[in-house]
């Protein structure tokens, strides 16, 4: 039997096959992985190999104590009395046995410097008395005994160092806001579905008590482990989640439970994640939870997290707000209750690139208005070299107003038929109608430039048709030179 393990950070899956004659290999079950923040929002990272490092600890010793669990605050809380009462007792005790007040404790002409201290259980309870303020009358310091003032002021002084810092630890461990988070729910699995036409991560939040969470705020990381471009890997990279910061959607008014809304798009990690690829994907979610204790004033913070396996793909929480007679009512039992709705299983890049195939190339207006700027840079290129002509070249030409009527004609060609270049309509009829060689479009071509200068020739004037007109002009010639001429011709 072989083991083949695969180990992704601190989760792991352990995969047996068997040789055996069974015909199939059955592969172990999966192991629950390692969750970096549990459900109740505790983090699960312990700090290892630290060295000399620890004594960081110490520089901050108000804080570590108070970061200690309850009972190592107890101890420390009664060790630390217990172990300064009794060094106070033995000091009153030396004092008493240096003196000599143990032995003469019941001679009445002596002055001792303790009034009835005569051994260290007498000793003890004075401190006790002094320290607490008691004071029986019973035990007293007389004023024959210097050293015992000096003592009395040191234990006074060190008495309410001690008590400042042991009380102070243990009113702070007490009022700390960590038991107000375990009124502050979350639901216990994400869904994703469709929302306002978005796919949308969501999950839901509620508060149990009637007092507010001042300035509520949220917040979300992906944990999820990658690889750089350039080859590094990053276990447990930290992704931000956009849960409303652009438009202040973060901000909560948590008096009734909310549906707080991640919505998928090109900047959001989960771009590329359908529903056939989050079987396969590892990530964890963690939702944070900040605000402002009403009654107390202090900061409180809530957390939890969702991994892979507690996202559920098309469904929607059920509605747990109703409205009664004067006031809105809460059913904390569909809290975590979802239900399937219709959700496409594909990621929004696949659904961007089935929309981009389906839709069309390029749009006909945005085609049909860049030709018609070509052709308006043409004919006023047109336009500028017609002008450059000689007066009476332009007048051989054409009327003056060609150009324009080029405009207007190339326009409209321009918005029917781009496909065919600078041609008329005239010419794409020809070349669209089938059976039409390109000898007769050549043809039509000619005998309409011959048309074009035929017009051309009816306004000139009347001399220079004469001159122009061919035939017409040899019956004004001389008989020798139209002899001559008919010669040269044939």
């Amino acid at each position: 039997m072989s083991a083949l393990r695969k180990k992704f950070g601190d989760d792991y899956q352990v995969v047996t096959t068997s040789s055996s004659g069974s015909g199939f290999n059955q592969p172990a079950p999966k192991r629950k992985r390692q969750r970096f923040v549990d459900k109740n929002g505790r983090c699960n990272v312990q700090h290892g190999n630290l060295g000399s490092e620890t004594s960081r600890y110490l520089s901050d010793l108000f804080t570590t104590l108070v970061d200690l669990k309850w009972r190592w605050n107890l101890f420390i809380f009664v060790l630390t009395y217990t172990v300064a009462w009794l060094f106070m007792a033995s000091m009153w005790w030396v004092i008493a046995y240096i003196r000599g007040d143990l032995y003469k404790a019941h001679d009445d002409k002596y002055t001792p410097c303790v009034a009835n201290v005569y051994n260290f259980p007498s000793a003890f309870l004075f401190f006790i008395e002094t320290e607490a303020t008691i004071g029986y009358g019973f035990r007293y310091i007389t004023d024959k005994c210097p050293e015992g003032i000096i003592l009395f002021l040191f234990q006074s002084i060190l008495g309410s160092i001690v008590d400042a810092f042991l009380i102070g630890c243990m009113f702070i461990k007490m009022s700390q806001p960590k038991k107000r988070a375990e009124t502050l729910m979350f639901s216990e699995h994400a869904v994703i579905s469709m929302r306002d036409g978005k796919l949308t991560l969501m999950f839901r939040v509620g508060n149990l008590r009637n007092s507010h969470m001042v300035s509520a705020q949220i917040r979300c990381k992906l944990l999820k482990s990658r690889q750089t471009p350039e080859g590094e890997f990053l276990p447990l990279d930290q992704l931000e989640l956009d849960v409303g910061f652009s438009t202040g959607a973060d901000q909560l008014f948590l008096v009734s439970p909310l549906t707080i809304c991640h919505v998928i798009d090109t900047k959001s990690p989960f771009y590329e994640l359908s529903q056939r690829s989050m079987q396969t994907e590892q990530f964890e979610i963690v939702v944070i939870l900040e605000g402002i204790v009403e009654t107390t004033g202090m900061t409180c913070q809530a957390r939890t997290s969702y991994t892979e396996d507690e996202v559920l793909w098309g469904h929607r929480f059920f509605p747990v707000i109703s409205l009664e007679e004067g006031f809105f009512k809460v059913d904390y039992s569909q809290f975590h209750a979802t239900f399937e709705v219709p959700t496409p299983a594909y990621s929004v890049k696949e659904q961007e690139e089935m929309l981009l195939i389906s839709s069309p190339v390029m749009a006909p207006s945005l085609s049909s208005s860049r030709e018609k700027n070509n052709s308006v840079d043409c004919l006023d290129t047109l336009e500028d070299t017609s002008t450059k002509l000689p007066t009476k070249l332009q007048k051989m030409t054409g009327r003056g107003d060609l150009p324009r009527k080029l405009l207007r004609m190339s326009s409209t060609t321009s918005e029917k038929a781009y496909s065919f270049g600078d041609l008329s309509m005239k010419l794409q009829r020809i070349s669209s109608v089938p059976g039409n060689s390109e000898e007769k479009l050549v043809l039509k071509t000619t005998k309409m430039s011959s048309d074009l200068m035929s017009q051309s020739v009816a306004d000139l004037p009347p001399k220079l048709q004469r001159l122009a007109g061919g035939g017409r002009m040899e019956g004004h010639l001389p008989p020798k030179l139209r002899k001559m001429n008919s010669d040269r011709f044939t």
